[in-house]
């Protein structure tokens, strides 16, 4: 075999091995590969577009193709308590969180709150989204997911 063919075999073989490589973690919409993400947000201000960049997000990759988990903490956690608004719109409507919550927890996301915040700001329990559980700490729970390979979003 001369020289030639075995830099074009051994290319070739190389090629295959990231080819299955890729089969094997998945490709996702749009080109990407499968994703597990952490989103992280400590500001009701930012909430809104958080939870926007959330679904676009969704739609980009496709629900199949990502793990995606939102942890909240401080102020932010207010996103997860019923009854909390968000700013209004261009529409001139006030964005509801419990119908954004209740549509991204249908498509796999998951939501979880601070107990410290909780316990911090008063937050009775009982006004907690249905969709959200709590954890003890959002700040070491972020940690912990990226420990576990989540990437790190932080709208």
């Amino acid at each position: 075999m001369s020289k030639s063919s075995l830099s074009t075999s051994l290319v070739l073989g190389v090629s295959l091995l990231g080819l299955a490589f890729t089969a094997q973690a998945g490709s996702a919409k749009n080109g990407y590969d499968k994703q597990k993400v952490v989103y992280h947000i400590n500001d009701i201000h930012s909430a809104t577009g958080a939870l926007r960049n959330v679904k676009n997000h969704l739609n980009a990759v496709g629900d199949e193709n990502i793990e995606l988990i939102v942890v909240t903490h401080s102020s932010g956690a207010f996103a997860l308590v019923d009854g909390s608004m968000g700013k209004k719109g261009k529409d001139g409507k006030v964005y509801n969180f419990n119908d954004t919550i209740a549509g991204l927890a249908n498509r796999g996301v998951k939501f979880q709150i601070c107990a410290n915040t909780i316990r911090g700001k008063k937050i009775d329990k009982n006004k907690v989204n249905s969709y959200a559980e709590i954890i003890p700490s959002g700040v070491a729970h972020v940690a912990h997911l990226q420990q576990q390979g989540y990437l790190y979003v932080k709208p």
